[in-house]
C-alpha cells in the first residue's frame, strides 16, 4: 500500500488550471482499483490518495501520468507501507505482519 503525498510547486491558479484534467486521471485510477481515497490537503498545497498496486515502480509509472506531473505544478512524496491493520472495508489490502 502507498501514501502519496502532492505538494504544489506552482502558484494555485497554474495548479487550477490544470484540475479538471488531474480529477479525470484520478477517476481512472480509480476505475482500475489503484486508489482507494484522496483529497487535499488543509492548507490547500497540495493532496494525499491512498493507492495500492503490485510495486513502486507502478505507482511511479501512475504519477508520471497525472496531468499535475505532466504540467510541473506539483512533486510527490512515496511512502510505501504495509498495512497490518485495517477496517474492514479495506481488509482484503491486509499484509501480514513480519
Amino acid at each position: 500500500m502507498f501514501v502519496l503525498e502532492l505538494t504544489y510547486t506552482a502558484p494555485l491558479d497554474a495548479v487550477d488550471a490544470l484540475l479538471a484534467d488531474h480529477v479525470a486521471w484520478l477517476e481512472e485510477q480509480y476505475d482500475q482499483g489503484i486508489f482507494l481515497a484522496s483529497g487535499r490537503k488543509n492548507p490547500r498545497d497540495g493532496g494525499v490518495i491512498i493507492a495500492v498496486a503490485a510495486d513502486r515502480a507502478r505507482i511511479e509509472e501512475v504519477i508520471a501520468g497525472d496531468p499535475f506531473t505532466v504540467g510541473g505544478v506539483c512533486a510527490y512524496r512515496v511512502v510505501e507501507f504495509a498495512a497490518t491493520k485495517a477496517v474492514p472495508e479495506l481488509a482484503r489490502y491486509r499484509q501480514p505482519s513480519a
